[in-house]
């Protein structure tokens, strides 16, 4: 007697054909990376709001301690009397005074300066500070007023004062020692130096997201006065020494007032950013700390000499060091999150290609299972990373997530041989996006190098495949 086999029915037929299809597979994988975007999106806001946190903390610290620092000066300044004429008609003509200033810079500058940073800390957060000691040495020349059209006599030689820009008077921890010709002069706090210097600082992103730029103008009439009780215009020739103590966060900048401008500094930081207008002429780094020497000159700059009012900025020269920290975990961890979309697609992938060159079922929710710890892997990265620092927390996140998943794969793969295979690869994608982080020089270079060679293995095992026979070798 014959057995007769029952034909599947059409929603049978159908369910099969959902199951063995590999076009419905692949949708499905992708549909799934899809959704996987979403959480990857979170987890660069977190990054960013971490990044956020630290920075604020950074600018707490800094602004108890003492903010960046910019000096300006010394600069001279003369009042004079401008007589202005008024033509009142028949009532014949009027002379109004006026009291204005005239402002003159020095021919030569020359700053030699020390640098201690140091790093505080605050939870887990570090900021940059430091204390530095400066020798400020200028010389000037015989005003001239001539070029300005001021009359000579009209100049109110007693009140001649001299001033010094200095960003942060909180930062001065020590009485400034200021001398005129060998004559030392007791210096004032003064909010309106009646000199404006502006800066303005650029940001840029150094990694992949999209260059983000600000400028924000500090404007600089802070500082210290000295009136000098001048006579006549031979109190005014000579030289004048400052010593000054000055604390400060991240930067040190100058303005480069001098003719002639020399700037020499040094000190224990063996991650010196030279920052502004101006690179150093010459400069030593090592492990131990660091030197750097300026020389510019004033056709190097956007001023003039000597000015009348306040016709002038003294803005667009600054030049100077800030102190930077060897490692910015969070803006490596954002280029890393940039790469969470290609881990978890190749990984995705090499599941894929076990399916259907081995036969092996692996159910979309275990893909759920593995790309939510690709995921979650960041968040790892992150905050182990600010207990850490990057490096360490890139090896012990990247085995723990290889690990975790290797260990969970062994329960669909049931093959010691896939599932040390499987591991491998992890492996090899891990170690190929730390070095492109890493390699930044070279990133591009590795990156494209890297993935032709992916699509290339991805090519040759799947070159058997049999696409049109659900999986089926040839």
């Amino acid at each position: 007697m014959e057995i007769v086999t029952p034909q599947p029915n059409i929603i049978e037929r159908f369910n099969r054909w959902l199951q063995d299809s590999i076009m419905i597979k692949l949708m499905s994988i992708g549909f799934l990376v899809l959704v996987l975007l979403i959480p990857s999106s979170w987890i660069d806001n977190i990054i960013e709001e971490r990044q956020s946190r630290a920075e604020s903390v950074m600018a707490e610290v800094s602004d108890k301690w003492s903010g960046q620092q910019s000096i300006t000066g010394p600069v001279l300044v003369i009042p004079y009397i401008r007589q202005q004429i008024i033509d009142r008609g028949k009532d014949g003509k009027e002379i109004i005074e006026h009291n204005e200033k005239a402002f003159f810079l020095p021919k030569t500058l020359n700053v030699n300066g020390t640098i201690d940073p140091e790093v505080l800390h605050r939870g887990i957060f570090d900021a940059v500070v430091y204390k530095s000691s400066l020798d400020i040495t200028s010389s000037f020349e015989t005003p001239d007023f001539k070029s300005l059209s001021i009359n000579e006599t009209s100049v109110i030689w007693k009140d001649a004062y001299m001033v010094l820009g200095i960003s942060d008077v909180r930062g001065i921890t020590d009485n400034l020692l200021f001398s005129v010709n060998g004559k030392p002069i007791e210096a004032e706090q003064s909010s309106n130096i009646g000199v404006l210097a502006t800066k303005a600082i650029k940001a840029t992103s150094t990694d992949y997201q999209q260059p983000q730029s600000y400028s924000a103008a500090l404007s600089n009439r802070n500082g210290v006065l000295v009136k000098l009780n001048a006579t006549g215009p031979l109190d005014l020739i000579g030289s004048v020494h400052i010593k000054l103590s000055l604390k400060g966060s991240q930067r040190l900048d100058f303005v480069p007032v001098g003719k002639t401008t020399t700037v020499n500094l040094k000190g224990p930081w063996a991650d010196p950013s030279f920052d502004g207008e101006f690179l150093p002429t010459s400069r030593q780094i090592s492990e131990t700390g660091f030197a750097a020497n300026w020389k510019i000159l004033h056709f190097n700059r956007p001023f003039s000499q000597q000015w009348k009012e306040d016709e002038q900025e003294l803005s667009g020269a600054d030049f100077g060091i800030k102190l930077i920290l060897p490692v910015d975990q969070y803006q490596k961890s954002m280029r890393t999150s940039k790469y969470s979309v290609l881990i978890i697609l190749l990984t995705f992938i090499a599941l894929f290609l076990v399916e259907i060159t081995q036969k092996i079922r692996i159910h979309p929710f275990q893909y759920i299972l593995i790309g939510a710890a690709l995921t979650i892997y960041y968040v790892l990265l992150l905050s182990i990373s600010e207990q850490t620092g990057y490096n360490i927390a890139y090896g012990l996140a990247s085995a723990s997530t290889v690990i975790l998943i290797t260990l969970y794969s062994v329960s669909f793969l049931r093959n010691t041989r896939l599932t040390l295979l499987f591991c491998f690869l992890l492996v090899v994608f891990y170690t190929f996006i730390f070095v492109i982080i890493l390699q930044q020089d070279f990133s591009l270079l590795l990156g494209s190098i890297g993935l032709f060679i992916i699509v290339a293995m991805l090519m040759y095992f799947s070159r058997s495949v049999n696409w049109y026979h659900q999986g089926e070798a040839r």
